[in-house]
């Protein structure tokens, strides 16, 4: 929903495919998305388990901690011709490895992945909710990854690739079939590994309010330069203001002015 917001916020149409229960809590939160004005079209109502709820909580690395509560009822996402139908129209499909926690939706999620669309990964690994086996599945259906510096060292460890960040990437890039690979670095900035060519920024240094949702914020900059054939550099740099820009504010999805973004660019 973060991703969600940001596109829409810069511009790009999105629909979110999900799912809350038939409870206050997704009555709040289908308000909420469409006050956002998020196409909820594939938001659906599950009359037999309530609506996701995590509870977060700021490390004192400034990193955040989660409690992901299941079993939920966007662990239950049901395949529709709707679904299937928009699949394959061109455009971008994002999704993680939460979805695929649960048998019904991650059997779902993969009747969505040879539609046509781009397929971009936002692995975004929370124990206990996955295993190598999956992640590894993940891996091997997206042109785009979006990975952390963690994730990036765990999942090369069991496969055991080598240590430099950089030479790590291209393994995975290799092994995998992955064109393009994001490592976001937390307040180090990112890397970008795209047609075989490595690019780092150091990042924007902004007074952190909460860390809440700024991956999620780099995500839909970077992708929204992507839809604009931004050059590579200019595309990785947009994508860390905009990340840091969110990490100044409370909440995952804080009103902002996208001027913003181009104002810490320039600083």
């Amino acid at each position: 929903m973060n991703v969600a917001y940001h596109l829409q916020k810069l511009g790009v149409p999105v629909a979110m495919i999900s799912a809350t229960g038939d409870d206050a809590d997704g009555d709040d939160l289908r308000q909420f998305m469409q006050q956002l004005q998020l196409d909820t079209t594939f938001v659906q109502r599950d009359p037999d388990h309530e609506t996701g709820k995590v509870y977060a909580r700021l490390a004192a690395t400034n990193e955040m901690q989660y409690e992901i509560v299941r079993p939920v009822a966007w662990d239950y996402i049901q395949p529709s011709p709707g679904l299937q139908a928009i699949a394959k129209t061109p455009g971008y499909l994002v999704f993680g490895s939460l979805a695929s926690r649960n048998e019904v939706s991650r059997e779902t999620l993969f009747s969505l992945l040879d539609g046509g669309r781009t397929l971009v990964l936002d692995i975004n690994l929370r124990p206990p909710h996955f295993e190598q086996e999956l992640v590894e599945l993940l891996l091997h259906h997206c042109q785009i990854l979006k990975i952390n510096e963690a994730e990036l060292a765990l999942i090369g460890d069991w496969l055991g690739f080598p240590a430099s960040m950089e030479e790590r990437a291209r393994a995975f890039s290799r092994e995998y079939n992955i064109p393009t690979i994001i490592v976001t670095l937390g307040d180090k900035g990112a890397a970008l590994l795209t047609d075989s060519e490595f690019y780092l920024h150091s990042g924007y240094k902004v007074t952190v309010a909460d860390t809440i949702g700024s991956g999620d914020a780099f995500l839909a900059g970077f992708l929204y330069n992507r839809i604009l054939n931004t050059p590579p550099a200019i595309t990785l740099a947009y994508a860390c203001a905009l990340g840091a820009l969110v990490a100044s504010y409370h909440g995952g999805c804080p009103a902002y002015d996208p001027n913003e973004v181009i104002a810490l660019m320039n600083k």
